[in-house]
C-alpha cells in the first residue's frame, strides 16, 4: 500500500473526496524518513463537529481533517487502545499513549483498526528497543493517574523524569 492508496481507503470510509488531495500533501509531507503507510479509516475526534481520516503508519497514528495539521500519536508510547460502542457515538476508540489519550467517536470498522493498531504499536516499541517492563509499567500507571485526574500535568512530568533518569 502506498500513501494513495491508504487517502483513498481513509476518504472512501468517509464517504467524501473533499479535502482528499490536501489530506494526501500533508500526510507526505509530515512523513517521517521510513515511515509506511498500514492502514486508514474515518473517525471524529471530539473537538471536531465532522469526521476526519485516521491513518495508521508504521511510526504514529495520525488523525487528519479538513487540511490541518494532523494529530500525531507516536506508537511507541501507545501503551491501551479499547473500542467500545455508545448510541450517541457509534463506536468509540480509546488510544491510551505515554504523550496523552486520545478517543476517536464514530470509527469506521473500529475493531479490525484497533487491531491493526495494537499490532503495529507493539512492532514500533519492539523496534525501538522498549524500555524494561518495570520501567514501562510504572509509566503507565503514572499515565493512567494523569488520565483520572489524581495528577497535574507538572506533577505527571515531574514524576515521568524522575522514572527515567533512574
Amino acid at each position: 500500500m502506498d500513501w494513495t492508496d491508504l487517502i483513498d481507503v481513509a476518504f472512501g470510509a468517509l464517504g467524501s473526496d473533499n479535502n482528499k488531495s490536501s489530506a494526501l500533501h500533508s500526510v507526505q509531507q509530515a512523513a517521517l524518513p521510513g515511515e509506511l503507510p498500514v492502514a486508514a479509516t474515518a473517525g471524529r475526534h471530539p473537538d471536531h463537529f465532522r469526521k476526519g481520516a485516521l491513518v495508521l503508519t508504521t511510526h504514529r497514528l495520525l488523525f487528519l481533517k479538513d487540511g490541518k495539521p494532523p494529530l500525531p500519536v507516536p506508537l511507541e508510547g501507545v501503551t491501551d487502545v479499547t473500542v467500545t460502542r455508545s448510541r450517541l457515538n457509534g463506536e468509540i476508540l480509546q488510544v491510551v499513549a505515554l504523550t496523552g489519550a486520545q478517543r476517536f467517536e464514530d470509527v469506521s470498522k473500529a475493531e479490525f483498526f484497533a487491531e491493526q493498531l495494537r499490532g503495529t504499536a507493539r512492532a514500533a516499541r519492539d523496534r525501538h528497543h522498549a524500555p524494561a517492563p518495570d520501567l514501562l509499567d510504572s509509566l503507565e500507571r503514572l499515565a493512567a493517574l494523569r488520565t483520572a485526574g489524581a495528577l497535574t500535568d507538572a506533577e505527571f512530568a515531574l514524576a515521568k523524569a524522575k522514572l527515567l533518569a533512574d
